[in-house]
């Protein structure tokens, strides 16, 4: 595969309701939805676009060199909202991975990027994602903080098997904080954004069951790090401490 074959999609909508404005927050110097969208870029795989249905994103992106697709304002989901956004980026059909990168993830790792879309490597995998093991006890029941179950398929590789807000598996033994970011073959997406909400995704209020309720094989990479994902006043003052950090220590 080249870079031509991928494309880095980042949906971003305003109407947080924990953080309004969320893609314009200022983080570092910059707002939250191009500090993504730059750390995206440096993961070198592949162009980086920007969904979005607010005139005000898109103006922000532009200024800083990123491209933008402009989408409906009705789609409920950052899987509808990349596809349609696929579809007039590339109506030629010429990508053949996308990778969904959420747009409040503005302290991520290119690495990470990268090592969700290297498990498409392996032809039988319809989407890749990421998981970090749990250290913090009280992360082991928080509802919140959602597990990866899955069966090992190589060092640091797990077949995913669910996807679950509750303590699991039982017993002992490492449990798998699930991280939202969706490496997708073409046909995978076009699959799944064409599935009905499925039963168990209803239920647990987790998007990526209905893959597998529909036989989708999901392969999940361990990772050594969690990133901060931005959802409320106190996770923005986190984020810029982070990128201050981060900017004192570099060069």
């Amino acid at each position: 595969m080249s870079p031509t074959d991928t494309l880095i999609l980042i949906p971003a909508r305003m109407a947080s309701t924990r953080l309004p404005g969320k893609p314009l927050a200022d983080v570092g110097g910059r707002p939250m939805i191009v500090e993504v969208a730059r750390r995206s870029a440096a993961a070198d795989i592949g162009k980086v676009v920007v969904a979005t249905d607010d005139d005000g994103v898109r103006a922000a992106v532009e200024a800083a060199g990123f491209a933008v697709s402009m989408t409906r304002a009705d789609h409920t989901t950052g899987s509808d909202r990349i596809f349609e956004a696929l579809g007039r980026v590339d109506p030629a059909g010429q990508v053949t991975r996308i990778v969904n990168v959420q747009g409040d993830l503005p302290t991520i790792d290119p690495a990470l990027i990268r090592a969700a879309l290297d498990l498409l490597d392996d032809p039988a995998v319809d989407i890749g994602t990421l998981a970090a093991q749990i250290t913090v006890d009280e992360e082991r029941t928080n509802p919140n903080v959602v597990k990866a179950v899955g069966s090992e398929v190589a060092p640091g590789r797990l077949r995913a098997l669910y996807f679950t807000r509750a303590t699991a598996p039982f017993g002992e033994g490492p449990l798998f904080h699930h991280i939202g970011l969706y490496a997708y073959r073409r046909p995978a997406l076009e699959r799944f954004v064409a599935l009905p909400p499925s039963p168990l995704e209803s239920r647990e209020k987790l998007e990526q069951l209905r893959a597998l309720e529909a036989g989708m094989r999901i392969d999940v990479a361990v990772v050594d790090t969690v990133p901060l994902g931005v959802d409320t006043p106190h996770d923005l003052e986190k984020a810029r401490a982070i990128l201050a950090a981060e900017s004192r220590t570099t060069p």
